[in-house]
């Protein structure tokens, strides 16, 4: 039997921490013949993930350059990508969630008549402007795709309510849940867990373009002052590389010995500070998703979510980006113990770590 030819395209950190579990899985497939590319949306975050999963791409489109707009990665992606595709012609492109990277290769694939399967599919906030552009971006693979895999029933159901066919999707949990499987270990060290020593954990994670500004700097204030009243929490911010971020948490956090700005973390220190965390702090998707495994409450500073299966569980709590509100809820999840155990024993809506074998065999059934 002819293998059919995958090709995976991704371009970010967090693609890469889901899609390289899916990669690995396709890889050890005889029935396909496995292609990967990668955009360089990102570099040294992908090039780390990269090295961790031991994947190796065949090719990378290399656009990264300073000061990129959305602009520059569509419009860059489009046109070295279009070549490839030619060349190594594919039966189906693969993508994930709802990077410019993801939208940008899934249009170039539907303009040469190319299959486009779309891991992650069927998250929606619909509010097309937050998260921006990833609402748009996501909403618009939908529409391009043949093969929807749709990480939970309510994402399915969100497809089918738009006109995809229901014979197109096939719910196949969250490809995140795989990732830790490769990351997580139990005789984990960094040296920074001495400066946290007995001290509860805080993770924080900002970087969600519409909170940049005042709403970020609400977010800042709120940490801020539990930390003034809290004496038995540290919090850790591997901040984004985004100047405007950097320039808001220095100015909020500044002299500040309880809180320690980090540069972004390798996936595995990552998730493992994840792990030994007490509670999250986040505007982050995937976070939403990996918390749940490893039992920690998240409250989401977001005003949406394309996650509300992790809310109706329990495990994660939306609480906007408004000062006041943000500090409530923190304070009453560390002095309330009843409600720190209630949703970090939620269940996590978002699967088993076996999607990327369930998407592999739908493949092999289905192309």
């Amino acid at each position: 039997m002819k293998k059919k030819k995958v090709m995976v395209v991704f371009g970010t950190r967090p693609e890469a921490i889901k899609m390289c579990p899916l990669v690995k899985e396709l890889k050890k497939n005889i029935n396909f013949e496995t292609t990967v590319c990668v955009t360089g949306q990102h570099k040294e975050m992908l090039e780390q993930v990269l090295k961790v999963f031991d994947v190796t791409p065949e090719y990378d489109l290399q656009i990264m350059r300073h000061d990129q707009t959305l602009f520059s990665i569509t419009t860059s992606i489009l046109t070295k990508l279009k070549p490839i595709l030619e060349e190594v012609a594919p039966d189906i492109v693969l993508v994930h969630g709802d990077t410019s990277t993801t939208f940008a290769t899934s249009l170039a694939a539907f303009y040469l008549g190319i299959k486009v399967g779309h891991v992650e599919a069927g998250l929606r906030t619909y509010n097309i402007r937050s998260p921006f552009p990833e609402e748009f971006n996501r909403q618009a693979v939908s529409i391009m795709s043949d093969f929807n895999f749709a990480p939970t029933e309510n994402a399915k159901l969100n497809l089918i309510n738009e006109g995809k066919a229901s014979q197109s999707i096939f719910v196949t949990g969250n490809t995140a849940i795989d990732a830790l499987k490769t990351t997580i270990s139990t005789s984990y060290y960094h040296e920074l867990f001495d400066w946290i020593g007995d001290d509860r954990l805080i993770m924080l994670t900002a970087h969600r373009r519409e909170n940049q500004g005042s709403s970020m700097e609400n977010m800042f204030r709120a940490i801020k002052r539990v930390l003034k009243e809290q004496s038995d929490i540290k919090v850790i911010y591997p901040i984004h590389k985004n100047p405007q971020i950097r320039k808001i948490a220095n100015e909020v956090f500044q002299n500040d010995d309880r809180i320690k700005l980090i540069e972004p973390l390798e996936v595995i220190d990552f998730h493992n500070f994840l792990n030994k965390s007490y509670l999250i702090l986040t505007d982050s998707g995937g976070i939403q998703e990996e918390a749940p495994s490893l039992g920690k409450p998240v409250l989401v500073m977001r005003d949406t979510t394309e996650r509300p299966e992790g809310v109706a569980a329990g495990t994660l709590k939306l609480v906007g980006t408004n000062e006041e509100i943000i500090y409530q809820n923190f304070i009453k999840l560390l002095s309330d113990d009843n409600e720190y155990e209630k949703m970090s024993k939620a269940s996590n809506p978002y699967g088993d770590g076996e999607s990327s074998k369930k998407i592999v065999e739908i493949l092999e059934r289905n192309l």
